[in-house]
């Protein structure tokens, strides 16, 4: 007998050489029926694969991270099978689950192939899922592999088959398609009842645009129709919160070819955005103990070499800018910590002065591909809001719960309130890709830990996830359309105060290392932008929107007063425009509502009269007449709701 344990601690005896499906059958048939895949000591497997030692076993259904990527893998096998049906003699290179659906890269060789086609796959997918074939697998020799490629002519195949190892290849069967494949898969094809190919793309053979294109079709699939209806529904949804659609209109940010690919343009609009974001990190940073500085936008390549990020990012990044020195070469920041290591260094320290903490809006650059630049969520050029604390290692639990807080005061004033933390820890069995001491990674790992539990959060731990410079936290947002972002990361470095040979002096009068926390709550300021524009749809809190309210005039007559009541407003800290157009008043405030500004102020005879102006509340409606006074009161306390004083 061996013995398997469940997540929730409960041990099992079971037979060797029972199977994963075997054990969800022990405990429920519902079970059984909405399994997919199981998870054996960390590694995904089929269902059906033996189990012959003492492991630790997640049985995964679609809500499973890896539940759903082996149903979409299947799903490319599917797609596989029936192009092969009316395309005979294409030829087949890659299909694996991506995070949203599938895609196969294709050769269709004389073959024409448009979207309108798709439709016919799709039915022809469904039929061949009705068939519930089993996904069987089976361990081949490269030798029968790579003969079985060269029989059906499949040159991508065969030129995969190079790199592995004999004794290491695996085919998996289902109905009449054979392709060449680790797995893991789905028990049988009759799990899939839901199936839409979304588009057609050009890819180059193994991402080399030296070799060929394929045709690269995607789909998505699910196990009910109700489930992909719901899934359509919200790329629609997703589409209309696209941020580069309504960074345009709402005059929030541009681009342009002249100045460069990837490099964005705020708008006066955008600007004043992106400066209150930075107004309201800097105020919390300074009551906590951060001190500013600033940095320049370019390094000498040896300040690079020495972090490792010449190493990192040298060959795909912005070429060196060469100065008539010979020789002397510099480097557009690719990251601000180095320049930090140096300021750390430029003054000796104590055991006394530290944590040192050390904030910058610094702007840095790196070099993306153009077919990976995607609005301002992949660009060349972007500003983090980077501050690194240097610590002792008895500092290192507390001063990563105050950036815990910090990072928490965030997400509460931005209304993210649906976020998972990932535990980043080392390798459980290779330790040889970290530096620094096992003892010190020990303390570090079991202070994030604690750290983490102490703060009451949502983990997740992801063993061999760390930088090979220390454990990390990641804080994974949801925003409104249930997609998950990355936003904030608390680093624990061990690597740049040796490489920088970073010290302070102990109680003990000897020369210690420091160690270096690396946080940024936004990440970027533009990558948040963009995802606080989707995630509101454009209606910002109160507090950060560019315009908090529009006075509407109901004719040009009451434009002067509209003026009037907007230079009232400023007195209350209060921001707005005046619409001063010759057009009917229903116009302006349809364009208004466009424009997400949250209150329009409409003033006509009697608001004139009175000193009153009538407020009508994006999403609400009338809310009656009121006293400037009584608006400005509306307008504090929604904000003074949201925007509480960070403390510690």
């Amino acid at each position: 007998m061996i013995n398997i344990t469940l997540p929730d601690g409960t041990v099992k005896k079971i037979e060797k050489g029972t199977t994963s499906m075997d054990v969800a059958k022990s405990i429920s048939e519902g079970l059984a029926r909405n399994v997919l895949a199981a998870e054996v000591n960390g590694e995904v497997w089929d269902l059906n694969r033996e189990i012959n030692e003492d492991v630790t076993l997640n049985l995964l259904s679609f809500k499973d991270k890896g539940g759903k990527s082996t149903f979409w893998h299947s799903s490319a096998h599917l797609m596989a099978e029936a192009f092969e049906a009316y395309y005979p003699g294409i030829k087949l290179a890659i299909g694996p689950p991506i995070e949203n659906g599938f895609y196969y890269d294709i050769d269709f060789g004389s073959y024409e192939i448009s979207e309108k086609d798709l439709v016919k796959i799709e039915q022809k997918m469904l039929e061949l899922a009705r068939e519930k074939n089993e996904f069987i697998r089976k361990d081949i020799s490269k030798n029968d592999a790579i003969a079985y490629f060269k029989e059906k002519g499949d040159e991508y195949k065969l030129e995969l088959l190079q790199d592995l190892e004999d004794g290491s290849i695996t085919f998996y069967t289902q109905g009449n398609f054979t392709d060449l494949c680790r797995g893991p898969h789905i028990p049988h094809t009759g799990h899939i009842k839901a199936v839409k190919l979304m588009n057609i793309a050009g890819a180059y053979w193994r991402g080399d645009e030296n070799n060929k294109q394929l045709t690269r079709i995607y789909g998505v699939s699910f196990l009910k129709n109700k489930e992909l209806t719901e899934y359509l529904a919200l790329l629609e949804e997703a589409k209309k919160r696209d941020h580069r659609k309504l960074g345009k209109e709402l005059e929030l940010f541009t681009f342009s070819e002249r100045v460069g690919s990837g490099l964005p343009l705020w708008l006066p609009k955008g600007a004043a955005l992106r400066d209150r974001l930075i107004d309201f990190m800097k105020k919390a940073q300074t009551s906590t103990g951060y001190l500013p500085v600033a940095t320049p936008h370019i390094g000498h390549k040896d300040l690079y070499v020495c972090s490792g990020h010449y190493d990192k990012y040298g060959e795909d990044s912005f070429q060196p800018i060469n100065t008539p020195n010979e020789g002397e070469e510099f480097l557009l920041k690719p990251m601000n910590c180095p320049h930090h290591c140096e300021i750390f260094k430029a003054s000796p320290k104590s055991y006394k002065d530290l944590p040192v903490r050390y904030a910058e809006f610094g702007t840095v650059y790196r070099y993306e591909q153009s077919g990976e630049l995607h609005g301002l969520t992949r660009v060349r050029g972007f500003t983090q809001d980077d501050a690194h604390i240097f610590c002792r290692q008895d500092q290192l639990e507390n001063e990563f719960k105050k950036v815990i807080d910090l990072v928490l005061y965030v997400f509460k004033a931005l209304d993210f309130i649906d976020f998972v933390v990932q535990v980043s820890l080392r390798d459980k069995e290779n330790r040889a890709k970290y530096i620094g001491s096992d003892e010190n990674w020990e303390k570090a790992e079991a202070a994030i830990i604690k750290a983490a539990q102490d703060k009451g959060l949502k983990t997740v731990i992801e063993y061999g996830e760390a930088a090979f410079y220390g454990p990390k936290l990641d804080f994974m947002v949801k925003d409104a359309l249930n997609r998950s972002w990355q936003l904030g990361t608390i680093q624990v470095d061990y690597n740049l105060p040796e490489r920088f040979e970073l010290e302070y002096t102990g109680s003990d009068n000897k020369k210690h290392r420091p160690v270096m926390i690396h946080r940024a709550p936004f990440g970027s300021l533009e990558r948040f932008v963009a995802l606080l524009i989707e995630h509101t749809a454009g209606k910002f809190p109160l507090w950060l929107n560019p315009e908090q309210c529009i006075v509407l005039p109901i004719s040009e007559k009451f434009n002067e007063y509209g003026v009037e009541v907007l230079n009232l407003l400023k007195n209350y800290d209060i921001r707005g425009l005046v619409d001063e157009r010759n057009e009917k008043i229903g116009r302006k405030i349809r364009d208004a509502e466009v424009k997400k500004i949250p209150f329009m102020l409409i003033i006509g005879e009697k608001e004139f009269a009175n000193n009153q102006v009538s407020v009508r509340q994006q999403g609400k409606g009338d809310l009656g007449t009121f006293s400037l006074d009584e608006f400005a009161k509306i307008i504090q306390k929604e904000i003074e709701e949201k925007l509480i004083q960070f403390e510690q």
